[in-house]
């Protein structure tokens, strides 16, 4: 019979998730209770009606998905400020896929084209809330107007994180000002760490 009782949390050395070094040594421990390893119901869903269409994934991870979007016809590019998680993206990749896998810091990046859409998966709610302003600005001006922000919100408060929640209020006067919300479905296969607390939420840039 298994122990139900989870695994206990590595103490780790690194404390600041504004930290490429906070993300490495989690990668490196293989601590990544955010990884579905696979790709989301959800994300197919929406992937397959825009498909063949350039999508940015900032903040990557293992990049299940960037595969997913090039076997479908779709450029791709998946970026992470982690070296230790580009190479964990990479190695679960392989070739060719491997190549759509940078690493780079989102705030300063300039994909090779013009997204027609952002894919948000745990990338909003890895950042400080002090970043929370410059990720909204950073999205506005990368996608062009009537082009997307789409993916998987956290929404509800956290009393500490990653992963930082903010409740819906604060989400939408967050983005609002750059996007108007299009599309808003309940998630109903979320991994432990993100149950109860996800929506799939689409956002298009405005004029």
């Amino acid at each position: 019979m298994s122990d139900p009782t989870p695994s206990p949390v590595p103490d780790f050395e690194n404390r600041d998730p504004n930290s490429p070094a906070f993300w490495d040594e989690r990668f490196e421990r293989h601590f990544t209770p955010w990884d579905q390893a696979g790709v989301p119901s959800a994300f197919q869903s929406f992937a397959g009606r825009h498909a063949g269409e350039p999508v940015l994934i900032p903040g990557c991870g293992s990049a299940y998905e960037a595969a997913w979007l090039a076997a479908h016809g779709s450029p791709v590019r998946a970026i992470d400020f982690s070296h230790a998680a580009v190479a964990a993206a990479r190695a679960q990749l392989g070739e060719p896929h491997a190549q759509l896998v940078e690493q780079a810091d989102f705030f300063a990046y300039e994909p090779p084209f013009t997204p027609a859409w952002i894919y948000e998966r745990a990338f909003l709610c890895a950042l400080p809330p002090a970043r929370h302003a410059d990720y909204a600005r950073r999205m506005a001006d990368l996608l062009p107007a009537g082009a997307l922000l789409a993916g998987f919100f956290f929404v509800g408060a956290t009393t500490k994180g990653p992963p930082f929640g903010m409740e819906r209020a604060e989400l939408e006067a967050l983005l609002t000002r750059y996007f108007e919300l299009i599309e808003d479905e309940p998630v109903t296969d979320s991994i432990p760490v993100f149950a109860g607390h996800e929506r799939w939420l689409t956002w298009r840039r405005r004029a």
